[in-house]
């Protein structure tokens, strides 16, 4: 009996060690994962979730990069202001536990932030993609401070305020299409803003502030700051008062023409720089929806037409034929063109403007008069291979590359479906569509001694180290390539300057300056058809012509049909232009024996003029002595 108790308790004693050894097992384990999950993974997950639910975290706005013209001038800035964003958690529980209404807290927040109440009602009410109520939410974003005050009046916990950015655009409409604009978010839109953003956004900043358990901030605790990056520096190739007579100019031949919209680019052909580009119409960035009252609309008041919309040239193209035909060495000299009004092509009849002929005429004759037959005969003699190939070497059918988004490839026939008529109007520029920058690129080569240069707005990117000024990059991706010879673009600058002085372009002539230039009146083309009464009268223009210094190129959409000739519409234009460009740029007369001319014949119509008045006021002044004899002899006769 005794030894059968010993046996129990022995088995006892066994199976208690055995669960104690089993406890301490487990107990070693769950030590040791803890000292694991601590030592190892503690640095990562596990403290992050810690500190996930301990602390709240803020975006520190970085301060967008300067946009300024060649000059220095401020175009585009960042001001300082504030965003307002809210904890729902806490929001609601001060709401509950001060006995308020939601219905009121929400109406009196709409009314301090100046927002719609339905808006601010469903920032109330916001949820995530679950269902589940949204516990950070922002309310606005670049507030005044007078709204900041106006929020903080209304005593609430749980309302967040921190520093926040906001764009400005310091001159209104001026350059908008080319600046673009940035939308509430920050994120660019257009322009500069989008083409530059990863050089102008910076980098945001964080500020982690730790919390209690229902996320309220804790006091005497220090916020974990780290610092935003700003944004750097961009310096446009603009010159803010070209670009201020740009505008001035197409606002007035807008208004004289009665047209639906006028576009000048004007560029310095050796570099490829933009110095100003214009839409007219235009829209304010700084309040970029108004003035549009569909989104269709707002997106085509923000399109930058001078990149975006293409158009056919018209006469203008007759620039890049001629190049065409003195690259492949096509002419033969003399007078090889013959124009009596029109030519047959495929059986399809080709005429001049009015049917108007020519006769003989020598490849200088056929630009000065623009005359169609003769181009005809001279994309004939050039053939339309190599008509096409140089075609698409001066860049068309294909982008420009500006930095600017938005541009179009623009229209080329295709070698394979260019027939014998294709290729007779593409020789003077019907059946081709180009945009504005394009067609600069082209024109810019001529100007320049033969080498094509990419168009740009961008001079360069820069910032600021301890007061220094550093440049980060200059614009560098020219794609340049010859596509003319010098003495050739010599030769073909001399054909446009008779266009001036004798031709279609007279109304352009600047004394003491040479001018070469090219109008062009097209019907405007849309969805692949012509409109009826419906013009495009464009103008391009370089000088002096012995050495461009400038070039520009005005476009004149659906001016009034009475008077839509380019020689009516876009050449006053470009006089008024050239006029003030040569003083802008202190660019001196390189005939300056035409300017004394000028002065003289000026000199003699004054003296003539003085001459005339003189024997007017002569004349008046014997009819009044006259007339005061008369009335005496009335008088004296009544008095009798």
């Amino acid at each position: 009996m005794k030894k059968r108790r010993r046996k129990k308790k022995l088995i006892k004693k066994s199976r208690m060690l055995t669960v104690a050894l089993g406890f301490s097992t487990v107990f070693i384990i769950l030590i040791g994962r803890l000292i694991y999950l601590i030592g190892f993974e503690g640095g990562v997950d596990y403290k992050l979730m810690a500190l996930k639910r301990q602390t709240k975290t803020i975006e520190i706005a970085p301060q967008r990069g300067t946009i300024v013209d060649r000059n220095g001038s401020e175009l585009a800035i960042s001001l300082k202001v504030f965003r307002i964003d809210a904890d729902l958690k806490i929001l609601k529980e001060h709401i509950k536990k001060k006995n308020l209404s939601e219905a009121t807290v929400t109406s009196d927040l709409a009314n301090a932030l100046e927002m719609e109440l339905s808006e601010m009602e469903k920032i109330m009410n916001s949820t995530d993609a679950e269902g589940n109520p949204l516990q950070f939410v922002s309310l606005k974003r670049k507030v005044e401070k007078k709204v900041v005050d106006a929020v903080k009046a209304l005593e609430l916990k749980g309302i967040i305020v921190s520093d926040d950015v906001k764009r400005y655009y310091t001159n209104g409409p001026f350059l908008s299409h080319v600046l673009g604009h940035i939308n509430m978010n920050g994120d660019p839109v257009t322009g500069v803003e989008l083409s530059y953003n990863d050089v102008l956004t910076g980098i945001p900043g964080v500020k982690v502030v730790e919390t209690d358990a229902i996320n309220n901030s804790l006091p005497f605790t220090e916020s974990i700051v780290i610092e935003p990056i700003d944004g750097k520096n961009v310096k446009l190739t603009i010159d803010e008062r070209i670009q201020e007579l740009s505008d001035r100019i197409a606002k007035e031949t807008l208004e004289e023409n009665s047209a639906k919209s006028v576009s000048i680019t004007i560029m310095e052909p050796k570099t490829g720089e933009v110095l100003a580009l214009t839409n007219y119409p235009s829209y304010d960035p700084n309040h970029p929806t108004e003035g549009g009252e569909s989104q269709e609309e707002i997106q085509e008041m923000w399109k930058n037409r001078a990149v975006s919309n293409v158009f056919e040239p018209g006469s203008i193209f007759k620039v890049i034929t001629a190049a065409a035909s003195l690259y492949n060495d096509a002419l033969e000299g003399g007078k090889e063109f013959y124009c009596e009004g029109s030519i047959k092509v495929a059986g399809v009849t080709i005429r001049c403007d009015n049917g108007r002929a020519h006769g003989h005429q020598d490849i200088s004759d056929i630009i000065k008069n623009s005359c169609n037959v003769g181009f005809v005969q001279l994309g004939e003699k050039i053939g339309k291979g190599d008509l096409y190939n140089y075609i698409k070497l001066m860049g068309f059918g294909q982008k420009s590359g500006i930095d600017l988004p938005g541009e179009t490839d623009g229209l080329v026939i295709n070698l394979p479906n260019m027939g014998p008529v294709e290729a007779a109007t593409t020789a003077y520029g019907q059946g081709v569509a180009v945009n504005q920058v394009q067609f600069m690129a082209a024109f810019n080569a001529i100007a320049n001694g033969g080498t094509w240069i990419r168009p740009h707005v961008m001079k360069e990117v820069y910032h600021y180290r301890d007061g220094k000024k550093i440049v980060d990059k200059e614009f560098d991706k020219l794609g340049m390539r010859t596509v003319l010879s010098k003495e050739k673009a010599a030769a073909q600058r001399e054909y446009m300057e008779r266009v001036v002085s004798e031709g279609t372009s007279k109304a352009t002539i600047v004394p003491g300056y040479s001018i070469g230039g090219k109008t062009g009146t097209a019907s405007k083309v849309e969805d692949g058809r012509y409109v009826q009464g419906a013009y495009v009268s464009s103008f391009a223009g370089m000088a002096p012509v012995d050495d461009p210094k400038v070039t520009l190129i005005v476009t004149v959409v659906e001016p009034d049909p009475t008077k839509y000739y380019a020689s009516l519409t876009a050449v006053p234009a470009a006089k008024k232009l050239f006029e003030e460009l040569f003083i802008i740029m202190n660019i001196p007369p390189d005939k300056p024996e035409e300017l004394i001319e000028a002065e003289e014949e000026e000199k003699g119509k004054s003296q003539q003029e003085v001459k005339k008045e003189e024997q007017e006021s002569k004349a008046t002044e014997n009819k009044v002595e006259t007339n005061n004899e008369g009335n005496s002899e009335t008088n004296n006769n009544s008095q009798e």
